[in-house]
């Protein structure tokens, strides 16, 4: 059984919204996901908006050989470095 990370979509024709799922390499695009990790909205406003990821459950996965597509890995760093940069503003805010 090889496990990957990738991208599952869900959403209206117009309204594209993906799920981002650890499933068998073999299921289709419509199969039952053995986990959701997070999620994807490409039409969303902000960087912290679009992408919605727990680490915990992507690092569980990774661990176990899951491997991740390559969509997958370019939103995850994506996430990483909005994180950051959601840490950094606050931090920079000046006190009142």
């Amino acid at each position: 059984m090889a496990v990957v990370l990738r991208l599952q979509r869900i959403g209206k024709r117009t309204q594209p919204h993906y799920r981002i799922v650890a499933i068998e390499k073999s299921s289709g695009p419509h199969g039952q996901p053995l986990e959701v990790i997070g999620h994807y909205n490409p039409k969303a406003t902000k960087d912290k908006e679009k992408v919605t990821i727990n680490t915990v459950k992507l690092e569980q996965w990774v661990k176990n050989g899951a491997k991740p597509s390559d969509t997958v890995g370019s939103l995850v760093k994506r996430a990483a470095k909005a994180a950051k940069a959601a840490v950094a503003a606050v931090v920079a805010e000046p006190k009142k």
